[in-house]
């Protein structure tokens, strides 16, 4: 039987609901290996087809969202084992493929790996407790699932270079003055807020979440004028959802919208 290296619970009463990924290695500090992003993968992308769902968060333990990276499982791979067995892209990168908004509640480390983890995420919630870095440069290699891409889109350059070339880490405060992180809370808050943030998203229109998530990545894969003309065409796109005119009469009405995501 295989064994449950992440957790998963449906949250909320509504409509819409939200899922709960608790990554669930707690001896090893959260760190991921293969087979605890095929778990991972195959609940988000589950989720992600299910029309009940609106929204995931992706958290870990009070001790460590995630580690890193699983060192006992690389130290002996070949370059030709990790090339040819596609290391890292066959399955971390399963995240990337989610249309429905991701969270990452974060407390305690979220180092390597489990930086990146976070921030393939759509955006980062951290406890007060919550520490981030890239250590790799301490092991004899740099970080390898996006670290040196995503993280100088977070915080610039300078900062970037600093965490990747030094190794050191940043708690929650330096975090979230840097922009990686969206807001910091009390650790015994970081559920809770992370999951009413959940709560809000899911009561909005489905396709306007999605198109609004497609539309803040693009900012970061394309150029300004390119970007602006994608947002327009999402924009007038959803003048033909049901939603659109819920959501405007229930403006002009001065009472609540209830959405069908449709």
């Amino acid at each position: 039987m295989t064994e449950a290296l992440i957790l998963t619970e449906l949250r909320g009463d509504g409509a819409r609901r939200t899922g709960l990924v608790t990554l669930n290695r707690p001896k090893q500090l959260n760190a991921l290996n293969d087979e605890l992003m095929d778990q991972l993968g195959a609940a988000l992308l589950a989720w992600d087809a299910d029309d009940s769902v609106g929204c995931i968060v992706v958290t870990g333990s009070e001790k460590a969202f995630a580690a890193g990276a699983d060192i006992a499982a690389m130290a002996s791979k070949s370059f030709i084992e990790a090339y040819q067995g596609d290391f890292i892209t066959r399955n971390w990168e399963t995240m990337r493929r989610i249309r429905k908004p991701v969270i990452a509640a974060v407390a305690g480390f979220a180092l390597g790996g489990g930086c990146e983890l976070a921030m393939m995420c759509d955006f980062i919630i951290a406890a007060d407790t919550a520490r981030f870095g890239q250590p790799e440069i301490k092991l004899g290699i740099i970080p390898g699932a996006g670290g040196t891409q995503r993280l100088p889109r977070a915080v610039g350059k300078s900062k970037a270079m600093d965490l990747v070339l030094t190794g050191r880490m940043m708690d929650a405060a330096e975090a979230e003055r840097a922009g990686l992180v969206s807001r910091v809370v009390p650790a015994d808050k970081l559920l809770a807020e992370a999951l009413a943030a959940g709560e809000l998203i899911c009561a909005m229109g489905g396709p306007s979440v999605m198109m609004a998530k497609e539309c803040v990545n693009r900012a970061f894969e394309s150029g300004l004028t390119d970007g602006v003309s994608y947002e327009r065409r999402m924009f007038h796109a959803l003048f033909a959802t049901a939603d659109q005119k819920e959501g405007m009469e229930a403006f002009l009405a001065k009472r609540k919208a209830v959405f069908k995501h449709a």
